[in-house]
């Protein structure tokens, strides 16, 4: 009964309209693009058919031959222009040694604090979402000059964090796009940071990756038959998309990367990337990680599957 309730789009409407202050980003992009929507009416893929949004730079451009134009990639560390200039053809970028061990303790004992004060809590079985709210040090790192302003480039606009996840095991989440999740029009205005917080062993449940995937189309709720109706959200739960995208994979016979970072590396990846979680072959091992998500500040955030306007908070 309590699922079925769920589906039911104006119980997310009523719950949305007493949170303006976190919906408001919206409104002035509604009237941008003509859409008749209040800032708490459910959104979907579907109510964009039809516009046109603009893709970013490096969607657009080959990131190898027109970065090197750009005056603030210029002034990167060699190291970082590096791993940066094959954004366009891969969809990720690998910084080693972003943050320094010392760094990694730091935010490896907060956590530990966070959780032992309950000011965090668990959720979808291993996640710790939104620590960033209960931690300047936590929000200090994702919002960091530096990898702002890396993401901005990749980007060509700017980017504001939106929400982090921490794990101390493996996620052992199926591949997905995290457009599914945190999803925007135009698309591919979000850009996602992992970082590890340890040497990363295998068996651990390591993170996972298709490079070159980020150019696929999108997988939305009308490409696995979860449209809904006016009043209602899809009939599927999240496996069917699940399946929807090893469908993808298998017929494309894309080949995936295992990461196996060291403490304190970055990954970076594109907003419609293929990733997931392996398999946690040893119950004993630990995948310290933590993740942060950005939004450009000049898109319509939503989440596609349970059609809701993405909430932003600030610190």
């Amino acid at each position: 009964m309590l699922e079925k309730l769920r589906r039911f789009k104006f119980t997310y409407s009523l719950y949305n309209f007493f949170k303006k202050d976190e919906l408001k980003h919206n409104i002035p992009l509604f009237e941008k693009y003509g859409l008749n929507k209040k800032y708490y009416s459910p959104l979907s893929s579907e109510d964009f058919k039809g516009l046109e949004g603009e893709k970013n730079i490096y969607d657009r451009l080959d990131s190898r031959t027109e970065l090197p134009k750009d005056p603030d990639f210029r002034n990167l560390d060699t190291k970082t222009q590096e791993a940066l200039l094959p954004w366009s053809e891969k969809g990720f970028a690998i910084i080693e040694g972003f943050l320094t061990p010392s760094e990694v303790d730091e935010v490896n004992a907060e956590v530990d604090r966070l959780i032992a004060s309950g000011e965090v809590s668990w959720r979808y079985g291993n996640k710790i979402m939104f620590a960033i709210h209960k931690s300047d040090l936590l929000y200090r790192i994702g919002a960091r000059d530096k990898l702002i302003h890396i993401m901005s480039i990749l980007l060509g606009k700017k980017v504001t964090l939106f929400q982090s996840i921490n794990f101390l095991t493996g996620s052992r989440q199926r591949t997905h796009s995290d457009s599914v999740h945190m999803t925007t029009f135009p698309e591919g205005n979000l850009i996602a940071a992992w970082i590890a917080l340890e040497d990363i062993k295998a068996g651990s449940g390591e993170l996972h990756y298709y490079p070159g995937s980020h150019k696929l189309p999108y997988i939305m709720n009308a490409d696995y038959g979860n449209v809904g109706s006016k009043m209602m959200l899809g009939p599927y739960n999240y496996g069917h998309y699940e399946d929807r995208i090893q469908k993808e994979i298998d017929d494309r016979q894309l080949e995936k990367e295992v990461f196996l970072a060291k403490k304190g590396d970055v990954l970076i990846w594109h907003a419609n990337l293929l990733h997931g979680g392996e398999p946690v072959v040893d119950e004993n091992l630990t995948r310290k990680s933590m993740v942060f998500h950005y939004y450009t500040d000049d898109a319509i955030c939503y989440h596609e599957i349970t059609q809701r306007p993405s909430l932003k908070k600030t610190h």
